[in-house]
């Protein structure tokens, strides 16, 4: 993948992340209101030239690792930022697919990468147990795509103690590491509901903690490839710096490259992960 510049109520509960909050509007500035109340308002250079050398694979993937960072995440509203001081464009979106990967994740790789479009692939454990999950998010990884970790099972972290949080983040990563040979960068919470134990250990694990702005795949009425596709372009919360909430389900799979045509047409550009902060 080239590299790219910088440029909800529930009314059905599905498994995984299918229902991020249980009483989730879009929005995450109320998740944030609400966390001390468990959180549930969330809404949770390509040079080619015949007389250039082109870079050694491991050459580029240094270069983007070694990015300037030119957006941070206000943890406040959890909207993508410019840095101040960079020059960095304003009206950007941040897309992230959650509970990767499942059954139509590396679809969803895939239809990103032809679009040329970076995303960040939150993962949940369970699907990387077996060799073809493994496969899968390595794949997603080797395409370029930003890995996050979104807990083993899936579990709501406020539910149980600090034990059972630990296995939950610590060994996720360590599984994660083995497949792909790195750390996850990225941590979501399941149902967007974090607690202070699993704040300080995500800060222990270098990770910089995400949610989301807003998001609808998981309500019935948006369970379908033309309803998501309208919705999460034209929602009046999509503004600059909006981060996405997606999943690896069928009609968002579907929908995905309509989503991100209606997102350019609105001039919109893509965050590259490489370059949060």
């Amino acid at each position: 993948m080239k590299k790219w510049l910088a440029v909800p109520v529930c009314l059905l509960v599905l498994t995984a992340c299918g229902n991020e909050s249980d009483n989730s509007s879009q929005t995450a500035t109320e998740a944030n209101e609400n966390e001390g109340d468990k959180e549930h308002a969330m809404t949770e250079d390509e040079n080619s030239s015949e007389d250039l050398e082109k870079p050694e694979e491991n050459e580029v993937e240094e270069q983007d690792q070694d990015s300037e960072p030119l957006y941070e995440i206000n943890s406040n509203s959890w909207t993508v930022e410019p840095i101040e001081g960079t020059d960095a464009n304003e009206k950007v979106v941040l897309l992230t697919i959650d509970d990767a990967p499942d059954a139509y994740g590396l679809e969803m790789a895939q239809t990103l990468e032809e679009l040329d479009v970076p995303a960040i692939f939150f993962v949940n454990g369970h699907f990387i147990e077996d060799e073809e999950g493994a496969d899968e998010l390595k794949q997603i990884h080797d395409m370029g795509f930003a890995i996050g970790n979104h807990t083993m099972s899936h579990q709501k972290l406020d539910d149980v103690g600090e034990e059972v949080q630990q296995q939950e983040i610590v060994e996720l990563n360590d599984r994660i590491e083995d497949v792909i040979g790195e750390r996850p960068r990225f941590f979501r919470a399941p149902h967007g509901i974090n607690t202070e134990y699993s704040r300080s250990l995500v800060e222990e694990e270098g990770m910089l903690n995400m949610n989301w702005t807003y998001g609808y795949d998981w309500e019935s009425e948006y369970q379908s490839e033309e309803a998501i596709a309208d919705i999460m372009v034209h929602t009046e919360l999509l503004t600059n710096g909006a981060n996405l909430l997606m999943h690896d389900r069928e009609w968002t799979a579907g929908a995905l490259e309509e989503i991100v045509t209606g997102l350019r047409d609105k001039g919109y550009d893509f965050v590259d992960p490489a370059q949060l902060n």
